[in-house]
């Protein structure tokens, strides 16, 4: 699967800016409550209307300070709408190679012949499945650790309800892959393999506060000085918590 979090340094830039926007978008928002506070009083709003109206200032305000940085988040995601586009048509490209689809013409048989035997270690043909299973749990780890460095790297009390659920749906669908990768040809999951070890790297690469530095990336709050020092030190507290909670 295409990594959950991989991101290029210009839609890290972006994500850093608009978490950076929350505390004086939740300071304006308090501001905004006591202004309507004080219309409810002086113009007899009654709740629906009152809620209304806060509901239209608040994005009004939101959409301001996005134009205000030029952090609209769709420049963010855009990437996510090409690379998974592309990581499936990869992925069907590895798996026609592999039978031959949709032509058994000589080309085919070609690609066909150097793939049944020109494997690597455990796995001499990559039209077949990885028996061992060692290549589909492989997959479901790595993905299953680029979310937990995601968890463990940002502070809890920034954490939204929305982040949250995606959490534990990158969760599912990492342990969900595993099966599915055990039935496809093994050259199509080491493709899925070798895409989530590089977005894991480049997950890692990007905390770095030097690689940040040299990028240019704006500094981001939820973030600790020492992200690395940070995450090894949620995992020992997550651990010991499980382990007493088991006693």
């Amino acid at each position: 699967m295409p990594s959950a979090s991989i991101t290029t340094s210009s839609a890290k830039y972006i994500f850093t800016k608009l978490e950076n926007l929350k505390p004086e978008m939740n300071r304006l928002v308090k501001e905004l409550k006591g202004e309507t506070a004080f219309a409810i009083k002086k113009f007899n709003w009654d709740e629906t209307h009152a809620r209304r109206m806060f509901n239209l200032s608040a994005k009004r305000i939101w959409k301001e300070l996005i134009v205000r940085e030029n952090c609209h988040p769709f420049k963010a995601t855009a990437l996510l709408w090409v690379q998974i586009p592309l990581w499936i048509c990869m992925s069907v490209s590895f798996r026609n190679m592999a039978s031959m689809m949709p032509l058994q013409d000589a080309a085919a048989q070609i690609l066909f012949l150097e793939l049944s035997t020109g494997g690597i270690a455990w796995i001499p043909n990559l039209t077949d499945v990885d028996h061992s299973l060692i290549l589909p749990v492989a997959m479901g780890l790595i993905n299953l650790v680029i979310t937990e460095v995601n968890v463990l790297s940002r502070k809890q009390e920034t954490s939204s309800r929305i982040q949250k659920i995606a959490t534990n749906f990158f969760r599912v669908i990492s342990v969900a892959m595993i099966p599915i990768a055990a039935i496809v040809p093994s050259c199509v999951v080491l493709y899925w393999v070798t895409s989530s070890a590089y977005g894991l790297a480049q997950n890692l690469a990007l905390m770095h506060p030097g690689l940040q530095r040299v990028l240019r990336l704006p500094p981001v709050t939820s973030q600790p000085p020492n992200p690395y020092q940070y995450m090894w030190s949620n995992l020992l507290k997550k651990v010991s918590r499980r382990k007493v909670a088991q006693d």
